[in-house]
């Protein structure tokens, strides 16, 4: 393995070697090239630079030829001008004179102009002679400076490669002698392991007539003794209740626990998605108050106010499966019949679904047809709505899912053992691919509401509005990346735990298998308690407990009683003297009424029906006065009432004036009434507070009683706990100690057999030289 290793290796390195030889040739070819082209341009350079110097060379001599002949002009000019006065003077004789004058100066006028046309194409063929070298020269020096950078970054580069060539060929010498002294020591443990392989050999001989020994004598007892086997088929072995593992179970418990919770958000999320959709609906891009929506979104207005009937069971079905994971009972795929029932609601819920997503798209489509929708806000609706579609479609993927998990529990044949692993991590993907569309459409929706808040229409409910549903898209996202990240932290032990059934079968064969096995399970629970018989000789825990706490209860409630009955006798005489009181100011009060009505009955006769009114009034102030109760009298011409604690009582006038006993003996018994009203209800206010405090007593003395119990178990726990914690070194250290033994046993079985094997080959070189002895004895 190590040779293959560091030939596999060597080929890599060599590979990379002549990849790099060729690179290195490639570079060192374009670097020559570019040498040679720098080169020619440097004499096509000193080929323009000596062009340049011939045509300012010519330029020179042109100039100074322009000059000459300036010079010349000058000249002629002077003789002309020194010619003309004396041409006037003699008119007729010089008339041939300037004749000649005449045709040599235009003869002189054609040769300067000549000489003008000519100096001035000199100077423009000069003129673009230098422009054409200025830019040939400025466009060969750009050409020349980016040659040499290129230059210097090949050098550079094949600088690089060769270091790290350099660097490769040491590692690589490295390598081959740490594997070489690899190679010595993987040898080596080679020949050990040849030696421990025939020790391992002989054991495993000696091992294997032992247990074939034992084998043989273990069949004859079963083949005796046993006379049926339940172990022996699978379908029988799955009715058998396996070891209950009550940590599971509560692991099991609280994982689904958490699902739940994380049901509930997303149930909660789904619900205020689909309620907020539907108000935005009525407000966009028709306000329903304003102007009727069209017959679509109305469609789709009924159908999502719907929703609660189909996203509510999702959450009803989780609790069903969470309330159905017990500690008593034995959780895996073929025993969890609730969720086939959370798998039809999931799929109800995606019916639901389908039903809306075209009127959703729909709904889209008209927005992105309205008059003031933009090109941005029309490519955030074209965004939301493939959004929509990927979200229906990753909801279709979970549920196809989840319902084939349902199947152990409902049909035998529905999902074979061996797929559980795969579409558990199917449902995990499906999970974060669902979390991975929420991102997409709170960023795509987020983009949208901003859009639409910088409209001109855009009302304060619409803005309301798609706050609302943006952060309902932000809770389904938290929740479906919490579930996502939940279920790929437990997806190993879901696989793990798949395997939690009957010992020697391959799991519970069928549904009803496993509806049998959870009945025997509960039977044999019934049995095992059935059997624990309480002892006769004392009273059991539970009883005495309850015997104790109705002794305290009685005590508490015979003290609570005998204060309750102190205390109402002390109330009792307060009341007396009380009543006592009372009656003595209903005296004054009576004995002040009849002066009063003396001096009415007086006042009446000598005034008129208005004064005899006025008087009732100032005669009612004064009994209110005297300590009677408020009342409020209306002066009416024909009768006055007087409305109070002590009744009504009604004044007319003088023809028909009350009786005065009759009206006395009203409010005697109405304060009467009112007093026995007030001590009854304030009995009945006590009583019901010594009970209370009574009760809070008893309270108070279970607490401390509960406190110490639980002290008590508390303590008990702890010694338990340090009890296993004692057996379970115990059993570590007897594990121990068997191994031990177990290898001292094979050491020296395997000595022995050194020293029998020593033992042969003496005993054969005894025999060798007594055949050798015996030989020479014949001879002799």
């Amino acid at each position: 393995m190590a040779s293959a290793e560091l030939q596999g290796k060597y080929q890599k390195l060599a590979q990379e070697y002549s990849k790099l030889r060729a690179q290195n040739q490639v570079l060192k070819k374009g670097v020559v090239d570019e040498q040679a082209n720098s080169a020619a341009l440097k004499e096509q350079l000193k080929m323009k630079d000596q062009s340049l110097r011939k045509l300012q060379q010519e330029m020179d001599s042109l100039t100074f030829r322009n000059l000459q002949l300036a010079k010349r002009v000058e000249l002629l000019q002077d003789e002309l001008a020194l010619s003309e006065p004396r041409g006037k003077k003699n008119k007729k004789s010089g008339e041939s004179s300037s004749q000649l004058s005449q045709e040599q100066k235009s003869v002189f006028d054609e040769d300067l102009q000549k000489k003008i046309e000519e100096n001035e194409r000199l100077h423009i063929q000069f003129f673009e002679a230098d422009e054409q070298h200025k830019h040939v020269e400025a466009e060969l020096r750009s050409r020349l400076a980016s040659l040499e950078t290129e230059a210097a970054q090949h050098q550079a580069v094949v600088d690089g490669l060769t270091r790290k060539y350099m660097e490769t060929i040491e590692k690589l010498q490295n390598d081959k002698a740490r594997l070489e002294v690899k190679s010595q020591t993987l040898e080596k443990e080679a020949k050990e392991c040849r030696l421990r392989t025939e020790e391992c050999q002989l054991q495993l001989k000696n091992l294997y007539e032992d247990l074939s020994s034992r084998l043989e004598e273990s069949l004859s007892i079963i083949n005796e003794k046993v006379p049926f086997n339940d172990t022996k088929y699978s379908q029988y072995n799955a009715l058998n209740v396996p070891v209950h593992n009550r940590r599971h179970q509560l692991k099991m418990r609280d994982i689904t626990g958490q699902a739940l919770a994380f049901v509930q958000d997303l149930v909660k999320g789904l619900l205020n998605f689909h309620t907020y959709t539907e108000q935005r609906i009525q407000i966009f891009p028709v306000d329903s108050a304003i102007d009727t929506i069209s017959p679509l979104n109305q469609k789709f207005s009924q159908y999502l106010h719907e929703n609660a009937s189909y996203v509510r069971p999702l959450e009803e079905g989780m609790l069903h499966l969470f309330e159905s994971i017990t500690e008593d009972t034995v959780t895996v795929l073929e025993t969890t019949v609730k969720l086939k029932t959370f798998s039809e609601h999931l799929t109800s819920y995606i019916c639901f679904l389908r039903k809306i997503l075209p009127y959703q798209l729909k709904s889209l489509e008209e927005e992105c047809e309205a008059s003031l929708c933009t090109s941005a806000l029309r490519a955030r609706n074209l965004e939301l709505s493939q959004d929509m579609k990927k979200m229906t479609a990753v909801f279709e993927k979970l549920q196809t899912y989840i319902g084939l998990l349902a199947l152990p529990s409902t049909e035998p044949d529905g999902l074979l053992r061996t797929n559980y692993s795969s579409v558990l991590t199917n449902v995990g993907a499906a999970l974060h691919g669902f979390h991975d569309v929420m991102k997409d459409i709170s960023k795509h929706y987020s983009q949208k509401a901003t859009i639409e808040h910088e409209l001109p229409t855009a009302t304060q409910k619409l803005i309301t509005t798609n706050d609302c549903i943006l952060s309902s898209v932000v809770a389904l996202t938290n929740g479906a990346g919490k579930i996502a990240s939940f279920f790929s932290n437990n997806v190993d032990y879901f696989i793990a735990s798949l395997s939690y059934g009957p010992k020697t079968a391959s799991g519970f064969i069928s549904p009803l298998s496993a509806e049998c096995m959870l009945q025997y399970k509960k039977k044999a629970a019934a049995y095992m308690k059935a059997l624990r018989k309480p002892l006769l000789e004392s009273v059991p825990y539970e009883e005495a407990l309850a015997n104790r706490r109705v002794l305290l209860s009685s005590t508490e409630s015979r003290e609570g009683l005998a204060q309750q009955v102190q205390q109402s006798l002390e109330k009792i005489s307060k009341l007396e003297q009380e009543k006592e009181h009372w009656m003595l100011e209903a005296q004054l009060a009576k004995i002040k009424l009849e002066k009063e009505n003396q001096r009415t009955a007086d006042k009446l006769k000598s005034t008129s029906n208005g004064q005899a009114v006025g008087v009732a009034q100032e005669g009612a102030a004064l009994v209110t006065a005297a300590g009677q109760e408020d009342a409020s009298a209306k002066a009416v011409p024909e009768a006055v009432h007087s409305t109070s604690l002590i009744g009504i009582l009604t004044r007319t006038s003088d023809s028909e004036a009350p009786d005065v006993e009759s009206r006395e003996d009203l409010i005697r018994n109405h304060y009467m009434a009112r007093i026995v009203e007030l001590t009854s209800q304030l009995q009945l206010a006590d009583s019901k507070s010594v009970h209370f405090y009574a009760e809070c007593r008893a309270l108070s003395k279970r607490l401390a009683l509960a406190e110490k119990s639980k002290e008590a178990l508390a303590e008990e726990m702890k010694v338990a706990s340090q009890n296993i914690s004692r057996l379970q070194d115990e059993l570590t250290t007897t594990k121990r100690s068997y191994e031990d033994q177990l290898s001292m046993m094979s050491d020296h079985l395997c000595s022995m057999n050194e020293t029998l094997s020593k033992q042969r080959e003496e005993i054969d070189t005894l025999k060798m030289s007594s055949k050798g002895n015996s030989k020479k004895n014949k001879s002799r």
